[in-house]
């Protein structure tokens, strides 16, 4: 039986392999796919052999506490590389497992297709040398990083931003808030802590104190967009029964993004998701202080959000680290929600990120480059 490997470490990488498999089943419905991943690549046919929430991790420390885990599911999957054969590998993001991976599939003569480019251009540029050895080609999803691969005669291609055709609300504002109770005469904030355990940890507790603080100054109601792999119990653990100004929400996530007057949102693929829904952003992030003073002289460059990085400046505001306050958030909160004029300019500004990433179909053209790195390997066992 033909098969393909596919890795995914993180909640985002592993939606957009659920949507490359899903296209690439268009074309080759017989070919099988195994590997890591979670509910929307099982619901594509993917056998999961371990799950994403397994590997995603951020940190050094954190990592290194998971060192035994990491590796056991390492071993496991080499071994499934050797005797499956998969006639190639589709690697999704998380450098640190997969580059190191992608090595021992290289020994095999397993053809290795990686979307999303580690951010080399961030830091850990020495990256790109093991790239040029290992990997066969590189599934590009910001338009500015072929020039680099260019550079580098690395095989590289921009296949489009996989967000860029799934990022809009099924609903109407008034659908919407009558859903959830919300009330249209008050401003709705909503809060995007994170997608692991570790940043909930570091964020609720500032983000709790900050929703004191905005509700003292204006009406505002407050929608938490929790990440499918949080456990709902363990995220209750952060708010006390006292907010009753502040809802959880499951699902309908780009609705509540799309209807708020403000979006916090955690350093990451939600900060793009707000820019393409046009919404008022204030990003944050903030890990261990010790892995944050180990990490922080390797980073090249000025701006932390996916956002300022396309738009080469900082016209959404990061509060990363020791400016992560209470304080600050309320300040920020309330400078947008004052100034007309602001949200104005980081309304166009958003329009031109959506214009600078195009309109290319990220997982047809995803499956479309799977398909070409393993046509050749179909063409010799049907002969």
């Amino acid at each position: 039986m033909n098969t393909i490997l596919i890795v995914a470490g993180e909640n985002s990488g592993e939606k957009y392999g659920a949507d490359l498999v899903h296209q690439f089943k268009k074309i080759h419905p017989s070919v099988e796919f195994f590997g890591i991943g979670g509910k929307f690549m099982k619901q594509e046919g993917v056998e999961c052999v371990f799950s994403v929430q397994e590997l995603s991790l951020v940190g050094g420390l954190e990592v290194l506490s998971h060192m035994p885990r990491i590796l056991k599911i390492f071993r496991k999957l080499k071994k499934l590389a050797c005797e499956k054969r998969p006639l190639a590998a589709v690697l999704i993001d998380s450098p640190d497992f997969n580059l190191r991976l992608a090595k021992i599939l290289k020994k095999y003569s397993i053809p290795v297709l990686y979307y999303v480019s580690p951010t080399i251009w961030a830091w850990r540029e020495r990256r790109i040398r093991t790239i040029k050895k290992y990997i066969d080609k590189m599934m590009l999803i910001f338009p500015f990083e072929e020039k680099i691969y260019e550079e580098n005669k690395i095989p590289a291609t921009y296949v489009g931003h996989p967000l860029q055709d799934k990022v809009k609300p099924s609903l109407s504002k008034d659908e919407f808030f009558q859903k959830y109770g919300f009330d249209l005469q008050k401003k709705l904030i909503a809060i995007l802590p994170g997608s692991r355990k570790s940043e909930i940890k570091y964020h609720m507790p500032v983000l709790m104190e900050s929703i004191l603080l905005i509700t003292e100054a204006f009406p505002a109601q407050f929608a938490f967009l929790l990440a499918e792999n949080i456990d709902n119990h363990f995220f209750h653990e952060y708010i006390p029964p006292s907010f009753a100004n502040t809802k959880i929400l499951i699902h309908d996530h780009y609705d509540a993004m799309a209807f708020s007057d403000v979006v916090l949102s955690a350093c990451g693929t939600a900060n793009l998701e707000s820019a393409l829904l046009e919404t008022p952003l204030i990003s944050f992030y903030s890990i261990s202080p010790i892995t944050y003073k180990l990490g922080v002289k390797f980073i090249k460059i000025k701006n932390y959000s996916i956002v300022n990085i396309l738009a080469n400046k900082r016209f959404v505001s990061e509060l990363i680290q020791n400016r992560f306050t209470p304080q600050n958030i309320f300040h920020e909160v309330k400078r947008l929600i004052d100034s007309s004029e602001i949200r104005l300019k980081m309304k166009q500004e958003f329009k031109k990120i959506k214009a600078q990433l195009g309109n290319k179909s990220a997982s047809q053209n995803a499956a479309q480059e799977l398909d070409r790195l393993i046509r050749p390997s179909l063409v010799v066992q049907k002969k």
